[in-house]
């Protein structure tokens, strides 16, 4: 096996990747890779020992998608006829709702799961958007030790069991940072792209601006036009319609009566609320946040800071930017990790930057054993590696001493 994991490495880099590193993330990969198709077949994922389907997020991507067929996808946005297309669908019931809450342009992709069997859909959507995360992971680290770090983050499995969009999310925002020096009409297709969630693209349009790349900011807004007058013509208006009508009430399940409990979310307004503070106090933690994130990434990008740490700057921030920020969305955080590690090997790893950066897989694997909120305090570990591999740059200060990455 040593030999095998040896040929990730390449003579062109300045030091190699420490055996210990590789090892780690590659017993996490099997263990991430392996335990859907095990759960699949103990009958823990998909369906239940009877032939039951588990109620899990992925039924409210179905379900939109079968209104779709059906010629109601307006309906789609409707709780309570979602929730009875999911009812009949898994042949049970469940607390709660999996309600649709996505912009019209994601119905293409629920219509198209919608017409394979469902074990299919499922599988096939968890599999299928794994694969362009995984070549952005590749495109940013560099290497192909990229491909292991993507599949050692503990979030795959959350993402995965579920069957939620956070691959998707990941390559799209890991797509646009990345390809925004080389190919910015391709970096603004992705972004506009993201618009399906549009609460981690509220960054871009400061940062874009603040930096002056008009043809990313210019091709982002055309592809969203696009995609939104698709969605008119092959849906209905009334689709639109429905998605603004439920969206205050879907904030308000969420954000003010917190349906999808406290410690599912992983924002400072999530929290605040899980400690017991109130909604206004929940609320001024988080516009303060995102206010400070904002100047700090305008500062930056306007800076002469390298442009790797300027990337991994606007992914974590995203995360720290919405209060609706569910585990499996913090896929995203793999990208300014990937970026981190990306100068890691250019450059060589501080001493601190790979125990903290363990730490981060520690608080999110507690998260997933104890139920307790720690996905926030693992963006804000992330987030402190890259302003400190920043600072030097701003400050003009002595770049502190590194150490080899394979000491």
């Amino acid at each position: 096996m040593t030999a095998s994991l040896s040929t990730l490495r390449t003579a062109r880099e300045p030091a190699p990747i420490p055996e210990w590193l590789v090892k780690v993330c590659f017993a996490l990969a099997l263990a991430n890779l392996a335990l859907c198709p095990v759960a699949y077949f103990s009958s823990w994922w998909i369906y239940d020992p009877k032939g039951i389907g588990i109620p899990t997020d992925f039924i409210n991507v179905w379900a939109a998608g079968r209104l779709v067929l059906d010629g109601v996808p307006a309906q789609a946005y409707d709780w309570d006829i979602q929730k009875q297309i999911e009812v009949a669908k898994l042949g049970q019931d469940f607390v709660g709702y999996f309600a649709w809450h996505y912009p019209p342009p994601f119905l293409f992709v629920a219509s198209l799961l919608a017409m394979l069997p469902f074990s299919v859909g499922y599988a096939g959507w968890v599999y299928v958007s794994l694969l362009p995360y995984l070549a952005v992971m590749r495109a940013i680290v560099g290497h192909n030790f990229g491909l292991l770090l993507a599949l050692a983050i503990p979030t795959v499995i959350v993402n995965s069991y579920v069957g939620q969009n956070g691959f998707l999310t990941a390559a799209l925002i890991g797509g646009t940072l990345y390809l925004i020096p080389i190919r910015p009409v391709l970096a603004g297709i992705c972004l506009g792209l993201l618009t399906y969630k549009p609460q981690y693209g509220l960054l871009f349009p400061v940062v874009l601006i603040a930096a002056g790349h008009w043809r990313v900011f210019i091709s982002a807004a055309v592809t969203a036009v696009v995609l939104a007058t698709a969605s008119w013509l092959a849906f209905g208006i009334e689709s639109w319609l429905a998605f603004f009508h439920w969206m205050p009430r879907f904030s308000q399940a969420f954000l003010t009566e917190g349906k999808a409990t406290w410690w599912k979310l992983q924002s400072i307004f999530s929290m605040v609320r899980y400690f017991g503070g109130s909604e206004p106090l929940g609320w001024a933690f988080q516009w303060v946040l995102t206010a400070s994130v904002a100047v700090v990434l305008a500062l930056m990008w306007r800076s002469r800071v390298p442009y790797t740490m300027k990337a991994a700057a606007l992914a974590a921030g995203t995360l720290l930017t919405t209060p609706y920020l569910f585990m499996y969305d913090m896929m995203v955080l793999a990208i300014p990790i990937g970026f981190l590690v990306r100068a890691g090997l250019k450059t060589g790893f501080r001493a601190y930057e790979l125990p903290a950066l363990g730490t981060v897989v520690a608080l999110i694997v507690c998260y997933m054993f104890t139920g307790i909120p720690t996905g926030l305090g693992a963006t804000l570990v992330v987030a402190a590696l890259i302003l400190r591999r920043a600072r030097s740059w701003w400050r003009h200060e002595p770049v502190p001493k590194l150490v080899a990455a394979g000491a």
